[in-house]
C-alpha cells in the first residue's frame, strides 16, 4: 500500500496479528485459546441464570414453561373437561363451587442451550487486553458448564473462514467437553489457509436456523461487523420462538483512533500506515463506531434479544455474569493499556 492511509470503518485484519510483547496474563492465554483455563471455569458458572429476565420470547421464558399441562408445579383449577386425568381433580374448588375442577399443572419442556461462535481469523485481534477469539471462547465455556450443571443439554455451532463444526444438544460434562475440543480446534483452523468458504455470518446463522428447535436458549459470541439486514432477519426469526443473549465484542481501537501521528499496521501479511492526524476523521471514526454499537443495541431491544458488550480490555466471563445476574465479589481482571497485546 503506498504512502499513509487513514484506518476506516472496514479497515481490519484478516489473519491473526503478531505479539508485541508479552502477554499481559499468566500463561498465555490471552492470545490463545488454552484448554485448560476453559476447564477451570466450571466453578465460575456456579448459580450462573441462563435466562436473563429482559430476554424473553413467548416460548422460552424460566425452565418452567409457560404452557400448562401435566407437569408437577401447581398452575391453576378450571372446570372439568370429558378426558381430564380423575386424579388431578380440584376437590376443593368442587366443594366450594358445586361444579367438577380440575387442577392444571405448568408443563415440563426440555430446554436446550446453544453457543454460536464465530471464530473466523478475524477475530483472532486486539490491541489491549484479550483477543476477541479467546473472549468468545471463555464465554462460550461459561455457558456451557452453567448448562451442564442445571442438567441442561448442550449444543454449539462453531465457525472458521473454513468450516462450519455443529454439536448436537446433549447432556453431561462430556458435552462440555467436546464444546472445549473443539474450541481449541477452531483455533487452528484460523491459521490454514484455503479456498474453502464456509465462515459467513449469513451461512452459520441459517445453520442455526436449522438446527435450534423452539424454545431453546441461544448464545451467540460475536463482532458482528458483518451483520446486514439479511443477517438481522435470521436473528428476528430465532428470537421470536427462542431465548437470545448476544454478546457484542469490540476493541479499543474500533471505538477511537490513537492520538493524532502516522502508526504502521500489519496483519502479518500486508503492511499499510494509520493516519490519525486528523481531528474530523477522527471524530467520524467515533461515531460510526458509537452509531454501530447503538443500532445493534436497539435492534436487540425490539426483538427481546439480551445485548451485552465484552471490550479485550475486560473478561467476558465476568461481563456474562454480570449481565445474567450473577454479583461478583472479586474484581474483573484489569488490563494495562501501556502494555497492549499486538
Amino acid at each position: 500500500m503506498n504512502g499513509a492511509t487513514p484506518l476506516t470503518g472496514t479497515s481490519r485484519p484478516h489473519a491473526p496479528l503478531r505479539t508485541a510483547g508479552p502477554d499481559p496474563v499468566p500463561g498465555g492465554w490471552a492470545t490463545r485459546i488454552v484448554v485448560s483455563s476453559l476447564l477451570g471455569l466450571r466453578h465460575a458458572a456456579l448459580g450462573l441464570p441462563l435466562d436473563p429476565v429482559r430476554a424473553r420470547s413467548g416460548l422460552s421464558g424460566p425452565t418452567r414453561s409457560v404452557f400448562k399441562g401435566r407437569g408437577i408445579e401447581f398452575a391453576e383449577s378450571r372446570p372439568y373437561q370429558p378426558g381430564d386425568e380423575v386424579r388431578h381433580m380440584d376437590w376443593r374448588v368442587t366443594a366450594r363451587t358445586g361444579t367438577p375442577h380440575t387442577k392444571i399443572f405448568h408443563e415440563d419442556r426440555e430446554r436446550a442451550t446453544l453457543v454460536w461462535v464465530d471464530l473466523r481469523s478475524a477475530l483472532f485481534f486486539a490491541t489491549r487486553g484479550m483477543y476477541k477469539a479467546v473472549l468468545a471462547a471463555r464465554g462460550a465455556a461459561l455457558v456451557a458448564w452453567g448448562a451442564a450443571l442445571q442438567g441442561d443439554p448442550l449444543g454449539g455451532l462453531l465457525f472458521t473462514d473454513h468450516r462450519h463444526r455443529e454439536i448436537r444438544p446433549t447432556r453431561g460434562d462430556q458435552a462440555v467437553l467436546q464444546l472445549i475440543g473443539l474450541l481449541a480446534a477452531c483455533a487452528a483452523d484460523a491459521s490454514e489457509t484455503g479456498s474453502e468458504s464456509g465462515g459467513t455470518l449469513e451461512e452459520s446463522l441459517v445453520r442455526l436456523r436449522r438446527v435450534t428447535r423452539p424454545g431453546s436458549r441461544l448464545f451467540l459470541f460475536s463482532d458482528f461487523i458483518q451483520l446486514g439486514e439479511r443477517e438481522k432477519v435470521h436473528l428476528a426469526q430465532l428470537a421470536r420462538r427462542n431465548t437470545l443473549v448476544l454478546l457484542f465484542l469490540h476493541d479499543p481501537l474500533e471505538r477511537l483512533l490513537p492520538p493524532p501521528g502516522w502508526y504502521p499496521v500489519s496483519d502479518g501479511v500486508h503492511q499499510f500506515v494509520l493516519d490519525s492526524h486528523s481531528a474530523g476523521r477522527r471524530r467520524q471514526y467515533q461515531e460510526q463506531f458509537q452509531h454501530r454499537r447503538e443500532a445493534l443495541a436497539q435492534f436487540c431491544h425490539q426483538h427481546g434479544i439480551c445485548f451485552l458488550a465484552c471490550s479485550t480490555e475486560e473478561d467476558s466471563v465476568a461481563v456474562l455474569q454480570r449481565g445474567l445476574g450473577i454479583t461478583l465479589h472479586t474484581k474483573t481482571p484489569h488490563y494495562d493499556p501501556t502494555h497492549p497485546t499486538t
